[in-house]
């Protein structure tokens, strides 16, 4: 192998190893925004179920009520 081919492929192994540790950043900074992403997503799925009970609760106590007035209506 001449000097000039000895050149040429340390630079394209400069650049392999520069685009490689690039690409692993770039992995790891997608690894913690998956993980925050996850976390986020399992932090609104708790709300929504901590929503949707008040919700029923709600929805319990406007029926009772519904129920007594038309009970009151009725005895009146």
């Amino acid at each position: 192998m001449n000097e000039n081919n000895k050149s040429g492929f340390s630079a394209e192994l400069a650049l392999l190893e520069r685009r490689i540790e690039e690409l692993l950043v770039a992995n790891e900074a997608l690894k913690e925004e998956n993980r925050a992403l996850r976390q986020r997503q399992e932090s609104l799925a708790a709300e929504r179920s901590t929503f949707a009970q008040r919700n029923d609760q709600v929805r319990a106590r406007v029926e009772a009520m519904i129920g007594r007035l038309k009970t009151m209506e009725h005895t009146a």
